[in-house]
């Protein structure tokens, strides 16, 4: 007998969701927003040094090539310096716009003085095999923490279950009712279960616009493991509601819960880094930012007119869902002439993070099919061109990893001189084959790499160079000594994982071009060690390679430059080992990677914990034994 969805759901109020035509340009709404005078040479900041720069080091690239013709492999090369470089580049002049606006003092998302008018917002939870525990823990510590405030707004919980297993199913209705019981006053709770994951979080999202969606103005999109407090969920509300021409308002989500080392790893660059990145992305992005699929709030009826997502055909003719669909849904948004606006200054948004290697590679591979359909989405009609590059930044981030491997390759062959070069060796051997590449010295390849590694680190020497002259802010972080510390911790175990994200990068790429399904499960929250017999059947390929590339070093084939490559995938099971282990008190000082939410846990935090601790005692306790 097929078990009932059960529903604890006020009346419906439909609201029809319209499915968008990709291929007829919509006709946008009238607003009267106007661009803001700064917006343009912000962008000209961003891109034009980026490409000025690629150019100038293509340039010079290609003068060391041509000197006797180029040949097909030469392009290519160059074509990969090129496509690499220009990305690294936007990086490092995000950051140079970023430092601009803090020195111009831009008030890039201050809040206004304004009053706000009340709005119904809508929280809502889509759940898929989850830990009820943590789910439940994490809503009834909002829910406190905003009946704690004197809000204009009116909120309301939803928990939208898709979830399969029958066991979570029955922790989900238990735990969902003592919710309910306990939720403050003023606050309605509600629960609903589809019997199937139909089109995944896209389709749960859906099914509650299309029930439920006309009776609140704004809904609060939060993942499993989101957690904001209740000054956050206001801000975010505040700012919908004073502005009539925001679709939606996206928050950076700051990463919590992070035990084991390579989550410690994942956690210290967000916090320590990822704020100055995100500066300059909300300085020339503006009204056309991005959406990163929870901890943002989006105006319904807005969504509901312009962001339904269409079927794709896959190679077979095959309908195929849009996996990475949030991006996508940005996109749509704005062409409907709604802005979509980024508040990086908005504190108290947090999300969890994998806490192994496997794990974070095992949610890649999801996210990697999901982002590279944004290629075949870019000729879509009518988006604003900062879409367009958002929906190609997110497909760029997983190819680039083949072109570095292509580069990897390429140094490989090059050796360490021109009696080491393996394509030269085997172009002599065979006189059809013109010598290759006649003025690529040692020395030229090197000062490659230099440039390369140093615009890489840029935004972490930046970021961390800010925070070091700074010291109140290295205080947050224990002090200049163990910032310091953290940070070259951070440096070295950062380079040493590189190497492996970038092979297994580039298989997702692979199988994904290839067709090959990925399993899109829920992402492992609680981080446990994996068996070597795992380990090494995982990571066989990046092993493989490192030893080849070791026995190259060893016979003085292979340049002495890429030695910490080499010895990264030669190590990779152990350092995929390394990951697993927990850091708190069990590691020396800077090895922690301590930030300021791991010496001083916010407040949100330490009851979001409290509260998953009670709903697990209560589970455990009305749990009906099986018989």
């Amino acid at each position: 007998m097929t078990e009932q969805p059960h529903i604890s759901m006020p009346p419906r109020a439909p609201l029809q969701m319209r499915v968008q035509d990709l291929t007829a340009t919509p006709e946008p709404r009238p607003t009267a927003h106007t661009a803001p005078p700064r917006l343009m040479r912000w962008r000209l900041g961003v891109f034009l040094p980026a490409l000025m720069g690629t150019a100038l080091l293509v340039a010079g690239m290609y003068g060391w090539l041509s000197e006797t013709g180029m040949t097909g492999l030469e392009w290519a090369l160059l074509t990969m310096i090129g496509a690499t470089f220009v990305w690294v580049s936007l990086s490092v002049s995000t950051i140079g716009v970023a430092v601009a606006g803090l020195l111009a003092r831009e008030d890039a998302d201050d809040p206004a003085v304004a009053t706000a008018a009340g709005m119904d917002v809508a929280l809502l939870v889509p759940v898929h095999n989850e830990d009820p525990s943590d789910v439940f823990g994490n809503a009834a510590a909002m829910l406190d923490d905003l009946a704690r405030r004197d809000s204009p707004h009116r909120y309301t919980l939803f928990i939208l279950s898709d979830s399969s297993d029958a066991d979570i199913i029955q922790d989900e209705t238990r735990a969902f009712a003592a919710l309910e019981a306990g939720a403050p006053t003023g606050f309605a709770v509600h629960y609903r279960r589809r019997e199937t994951n139909t089109d995944k979080k896209v389709g749960n999202l859906v099914d509650w616009i299309t029930g439920w969606g006309a009776g609140w103005e704004a809904m609060l999109v939060l993942d499993a493991d989101s957690l904001m407090t209740g000054k956050a969920i206001d801000r975010l509300s505040s700012e919908l509601s004073r502005d009539p021409d925001a679709g939606l308002i996206q928050t950076f989500p700051m990463l919590i819960g992070a035990g084991t080392l390579f989550a410690r790893l994942q956690q210290f660059s967000n916090i320590a880094y990822g704020w100055l990145l995100a500066e300059g992305l909300a300085n020339w992005a503006q009204t056309e930012g991005n959406y990163w699929g929870h901890n943002a709030i989006i105006r319904t009826r807005a969504f509901a007119a312009s962001a339904g997502l269409p079927y794709l055909a896959d190679s077979k003719g095959r309908s195929e869902l849009i996996l990475s669909h949030d991006f996508v849904e940005a996109g749509l948004l704005r062409r409907a002439g709604w802005q979509v606006r980024f508040l990086p200054r908005v504190t108290g948004s947090f999300e969890e993070t994998p806490g192994t290697l496997i794990d974070y590679v095992l949610r890649d591979q999801r996210w990697c099919r999901g982002n590279l359909q944004h290629l075949r989405l870019l000729g879509t009609a009518g988006l604003h061109p900062v879409s367009r590059f958002h929906l190609l930044h997110g497909a760029v981030a997983y190819l680039l990893s083949p072109a570095w491997f292509f580069l990897l390759v390429v140094w490989a062959l090059l050796g360490k001189s021109a009696e080491t070069n393996v394509i030269r060796y085997f172009n002599e051997a065979n006189p059809l084959f013109p010598d290759w590449p006649p003025a690529m010295s040692h020395i030229d390849s090197a000062v490659f790499l230099v440039i390369m590694y140093a615009m890489l680190l840029t935004p972490k020497l930046v970021g961390a160079g800010i925070i070091a002259l700074h010291p109140k802010a290295t205080r947050v972080y224990g002090g200049r000594p163990a910032f310091l510390g953290a940070f070259l911790a951070e440096i070295v175990l950062s380079v040493a994982y590189a190497p492996i994200l970038m092979i297994q990068q580039t298989r997702a790429v692979i199988r994904a071009g290839l067709g090959k399904k990925v399993t899109w499960a829920p992402q492992a929250r609680a981080a446990r060690a994996y068996p070597a017999s795992v380990l090494l059947r995982f990571h066989w390929v990046e092993t493989l390679l490192g030893a080849v590339l070791l026995a190259g070093l060893a016979s003085g084939l292979v340049s002495l430059w890429l030695v910490p490559i080499a010895v990264s995938l030669a190590l990779a099971v152990p350092l995929s080992a390394l990951s697993a282990l927990p850091v708190a008190g069990r590691m020396p000082g800077p090895l922690r990677m301590n930030s300021p939410h791991t010496l001083r846990e916010p407040a949100i935090v330490a009851r979001a914990l409290e509260q998953r601790r009670r709903v697990s005692e209560h589970l455990s306790a009305t749990r009906v034994p099986a018989e």
